[in-house]
């Protein structure tokens, strides 16, 4: 990965700090995307000073489709093309179907599918001409096992985990890699949200939680390996080999939501 262009987006915490870290570590550029400006500048910061790392830094709002690909030739003209693309933005909304919001609803869409979607195409043309380059898209395990209490959220990865398995197939020869990320629960605030929204349950609280720092670790050898697909923790295959299964597990032993606050 040395000397290689990686954008991520939403890198300003969790996943996507880590997957920032680990490609400073292994010799990258970076771009880091996100929302909050003064978090994504304290990374920077800190890449420089531990790993000597160049990055970008694009404060960007990806909700807004009409502008989710603005960023990209400011950060081709400060870095290079973009070799490495990695999806990672993303909101959750856990809550009763018919108590979401519309337009939060539709937000999280824009977010966690469509502006994914949009920036694969903006910059694989590139990545055609030069006949190199990968896209990682993190899409989610409620994409594999739809999770109730995840109406829009599940849908969202579940476009964005068939649009890039699709991908990958479509471009198998050309040199540019799609590597499509599954994770399962991993200790975010994000995940500590989501968890909150459900009552105690001895079966949730005792599902195998991932780390960021290993998640991160892990896409960067699938990337190098070539591998079509991750999912982690690796207990969480056994969803994709028995998905009918998984959908009975999930549709008795959910726990309840609990009630607004």
């Amino acid at each position: 990965m040395r000397d290689l262009h990686v954008a991520v987006t939403g890198a300003s915490a969790g996943i996507g700090a880590a997957v920032a870290r680990e490609f400073a570590a292994a010799g990258a550029r970076l771009t880091l995307v996100a929302r909050r400006r003064p978090l994504l500048d304290a990374l920077a910061a800190e890449l420089a000073a531990e790993f000597a790392t160049t990055s970008h830094v694009v404060a960007a709002d990806l909700g807004d489709l009409a502008a989710a690909t603005a960023w990209i030739p400011g950060a081709e003209r400060a870095l290079g093309p973009i070799d490495v693309l990695v999806n990672n933005a993303g909101v959750q909304i856990v809550a009763p179907t018919v108590a979401t919001d519309l337009a939060a609803a539709e937000a999280l869409l824009a977010v966690d599918l469509l502006a994914p979607l949009r920036l694969c195409l903006a910059v694989l043309p590139g990545m055609l001409a030069r006949g190199r380059g990968a896209l990682v898209n993190v899409a989610s395990m409620a994409a594999v096992a739809p999770t109730p209490g995840m109406f829009y959220y599940s849908a969202a990865k579940a476009g964005l985990g068939g649009a890039s398995e699709a991908l990958h197939g479509e471009l198998r020869g050309t040199g540019v890699h799609v590597l499509t990320v599954y994770p399962g629960p991993v200790r975010t605030d994000m995940e500590t949200a989501a968890r909150a929204r459900y009552e105690p349950s001895f079966v949730a609280d005792h599902l195998p939680t991932g780390d960021c720092v290993a998640l991160a670790r892990r896409i960067r050898r699938a990337l190098a390996r070539r591998q079509a697909r991750l999912l982690y923790p690796r207990f969480y295959y056994l969803a994709r080999w028995f998905p009918g299964v998984t959908s009975w597990v999930l549709g008795r032993h959910t726990p309840a939501l609990r009630p607004p606050s």
